[in-house]
């Protein structure tokens, strides 16, 4: 029995709880409880990467996977005059920050703080400062550094902004960490429709939920010889390049409604791309396609160079305003990348020979 009434509220309470990266054991937790009724067994790793497994006997391995853990701030500096300095856990924006609201994570509980930023009618015209690393701080309501500490505020606390998942024109949601929590969302939903299908795979399923992506893949790599799969499909995000301020000529065009977005690169094996864009085709499943340069950026890189090397593709959700407080995805579109994973791994044949040379 799962304790959340649909998957609309596992996905609000899974996207409005906070994951920073080395820090995503909650959110795990949510995962976790969510997704055990859709599979045979689960197992965690050291560092918190979550797997619920399919066919846990089976030989022949296939990983679905997303990463679990957001960008956020660690207290790296507390001024005698109580204001806090910050430094990035991840590829946080600092251009965003000022007048956001904050959660300061702190072993006696959440402490409400706030960006601050001087007023426009103290700043000079045509001679501002921009927000940076150097000038940005929190203001917690504390006069001096010994009332920040008693409060349980330290340097390497954790940081996250305080935002909520809303939708938009009931079309799209909007919030902060869709990147890429909402990728957890879309690989359990994967997991409960092949359950509520009983459709039985002819290879154990393993549905990877990663930490600290936003650090350097870490998460995926340990989990990766952990498993040794032999074969792997990643989800993430990418660029909806269509707002303003982008430029398709260097970032691609991609679309947030268009349907997933498949990647062409060196991680990405080229024979799995095809079997996926066979799926798309067979399914009628929209899709676009975009290129990587030397790497994708994201997991799909760790699982390919792993052990002795698995084939690996990405299955991008493409995403507006990528690492702020409102990144935005199409509702249509996260059912579809649902919709292609799930299609890929019911007609995937683990004989399939993925050797380009033989």
């Amino acid at each position: 029995m799962n304790k959340f009434e649909n998957e609309t509220q596992f996905l609000k309470t899974y996207l409005n709880n906070a994951s920073p990266t080395g820090f995503e054991a909650s959110g795990q937790q949510i995962w976790l409880d969510y997704i055990r009724p859709f599979v045979d067994s689960y197992f965690t790793d050291n560092y918190g990467t979550a797997v619920g497994v399919i066919n846990p006997e089976a030989e022949y391995k296939v990983v679905i996977e997303a990463h679990a853990d957001e960008i956020s701030w660690f207290v790296n500096y507390i001024k005698d005059d109580g204001y806090i300095y910050v430094r990035r856990n991840g590829g946080s924006d600092h251009m965003i920050a000022p007048s956001m609201r904050v959660n300061i994570h702190t072993d006696k509980g959440i402490v409400p703080g706030v960006f601050g930023w001087p007023a426009i009618h103290v700043r000079k015209e045509g001679k501002e400062d921009a927000p940076t690393l150097d000038n940005i701080f929190i203001d917690v309501g504390a006069r001096s550094k010994a009332e920040v500490e008693e409060m349980g505020i330290h340097v390497g606390c954790v940081i996250t902004f305080k935002d909520e998942l809303i939708e938009l024109n009931g079309k799209f949601w909007s919030g902060r960490a869709l990147d890429n929590r909402i990728g957890g969302y879309m690989i359990a939903q994967v997991a409960r429709k092949l359950k509520e299908s009983g459709k039985k795979l002819p290879f154990g399923l393993y549905v990877v939920n990663a930490v600290q992506e936003e650090i350097g893949l870490r998460g995926a790599e340990m989990i990766a010889h952990r498993i040794k799969p032999n074969v792997a499909i990643i989800t993430d995000v990418c660029h909806d390049t269509t707002a303003p301020l982008y430029n398709k000529v260097t970032s691609g065009d991609q679309t947030a409604g268009k349907g997933p977005v498949l990647t062409y690169g060196a991680s990405v094996h080229k024979k799995l791309l095809d079997l996926i864009i066979a799926a798309a085709r067979k399914n009628e499943i929209p899709f676009q396609r975009a290129a990587a340069s030397r790497s994708t950026g994201t997991d799909t890189d760790a699982f390919a160079y792993s052990n002795e090397g698995v084939p690996s593709a990405l299955i991008s959700l493409p995403l507006k305003y990528m690492h702020t407080t409102v990144e935005t995805a199409s509702k249509q579109d996260i059912e579809q990348v649902i919709d292609l994973m799930l299609a890929f791994l019911v007609d995937f044949d683990p004989s399939f020979d993925f050797r380009y040379i033989k």
